[in-house]
């Protein structure tokens, strides 16, 4: 797979893990689990470049007497993923002529 495509795809995988509650990194990948296998270093990669494009925020509360880094989608990050959710209809689109999988044409 292309590594671009990859990027973006797991960078709005991320997204949707924390759309609807703060989360932190154990926890990410935990949820993600059942969908797709990552790593915790590819996980604080892609949250450091999405809160560098400010589609998240990072906060830590305290949790067993250690702080823990809490990350929140913000409104980019929510439009980010309802763009995903756009292009990959257009996606599924060009895979079905490649494949020649479109209606009453197998």
């Amino acid at each position: 797979m292309d590594i671009q495509l990859k990027r973006g795809l797991l960078d709005v995988c991320v997204l949707a893990a924390i759309k609807d509650e703060d989360s932190y990194g154990y926890k990410i990948i935990k949820d993600m689990k059942p969908y797709i296998e990552l790593s915790e270093s590819t996980l604080y990669t892609i949250l450091k470049r999405l809160e560098t494009a400010n589609m998240l925020t990072v906060h830590s509360l305290e949790h067993g007497g250690r702080l823990r880094k809490y990350y929140h989608i913000t409104a980019a990050g929510v439009r980010r993923i309802e763009e995903f959710k756009h292009d990959w209809k257009e996606i599924m689109s060009i895979y079905k002529f490649v494949t020649k999988e479109n209606e009453g044409n197998e």
